[in-house]
């Protein structure tokens, strides 16, 4: 059967006026007139098979000579074309989001027919029932809670610097894969172990450790912020040397990454009061001490072995 809507549109006067003249006139005279046509069983069967035809083609699904003459593939028909016109398409207006996506929020204080209306789902009266919605966290009841029955022991320090620490083995596995390259006469310093990955992460410093020390003979100058004793007489003896050198937290950024500055990098940073013992101390080799001094002073002129 027809739609309901073409028959309300076949029952109007004007439209059989308008259809009995001539077909073209029947179109021209109202856009509806078409809907009526397209809706039609038999009209819809035509366009169905029309499509399907047009489908076929552009498929393959054509005769020797149609491949002869046309080596692409074959042009949609005027029917087909029509066809897909007359489809409804998929548009911007037509996007909606999923249902249950958005949600209404609830709605409190807003008279007794909504239900959460006078006392907004609170209640009457109480501690919940008050501003602040109930007790704080780890709140018992009023009795002694746990975190205050458990006793303490020890503090965190708010101003210690703890150092990266760096074994000696590890050292020696990145010089021998190659990783980590020796340079003639420039001593390795943290930038070069950050850049390398020997370290990952250098908060204040690095501290070298004698892990791995029996095993240790690579000759080389290395430059770090602390080393402990067994650590220098393992380079030592094998022929390197061990200098403890003090950056600031400014002066530690200019040496891992100088890029990040523009112009000049900042000076290098005298040790607070606290820790100038440490580096005037020759047996941590801290390089304020007269030795090291003279021997980067021999270093720059030559003199060095």
């Amino acid at each position: 059967l027809p739609h309901p809507a073409c028959r309300l549109i076949s029952r109007s006067p004007s439209h059989r006026t308008a259809a009995a003249t001539s077909p073209a006139t029947a179109y021209a005279a109202s856009p509806l007139d078409g809907v009526r046509r397209a809706l039609e069983p038999r009209n819809a069967a035509t366009m169905l098979s029309n499509l399907l035809s047009s489908l076929r083609i552009s498929a393959g699904a054509r005769p020797a000579a149609a491949h002869a003459a046309a080596p692409f593939a074959a042009r949609p028909s005027a029917a087909a074309v029509h066809s897909f016109s007359t489809l409804p398409r998929l548009t911007l207006n037509m996007l909606r989001d999923n249902p249950g996506t958005n949600k209404k929020r609830k709605r409190i204080g807003r008279g007794q027919g909504s239900g959460t209306g006078k006392t907004s789902g609170k209640g009457h009266k109480g501690q919940k029932a008050r501003a602040g919605n109930g007790p704080h966290r780890g709140f018992e009841g009023g009795q002694t809670p746990l975190y205050r029955l458990m006793p303490k022991r020890g503090f965190r320090n708010r101003f210690s610097k703890p150092m990266t620490p760096l074994n000696l083995k590890d050292l020696q596995l990145w010089i021998a894969m190659g990783r980590l390259q020796l340079e003639e006469g420039r001593p390795i310093n943290m930038r070069d172990m950050m850049r390398s990955g020997l370290v990952s992460r250098i908060p204040h410093g690095v501290k070298l450790l004698a892990k791995g020390s029996e095993e240790f003979d690579v000759p080389l100058d290395i430059e770090v912020t602390r080393a402990s004793k067994s650590a220098i007489e393992a380079i030592e003896k094998a022929g390197g040397t061990v200098t403890c050198v003090h950056h600031n937290r400014l002066g530690l950024r200019a040496l891992l990454a100088p890029e990040k500055f523009e112009g000049r990098l900042p000076k290098m940073a005298k040790p607070p009061p606290k820790l100038m013992p440490f580096y005037l101390d020759f047996e941590r080799r801290g390089y304020l001490s007269p030795e090291i001094q003279l021997r980067q002073q021999k270093k720059k002129l030559g003199l060095a072995k």
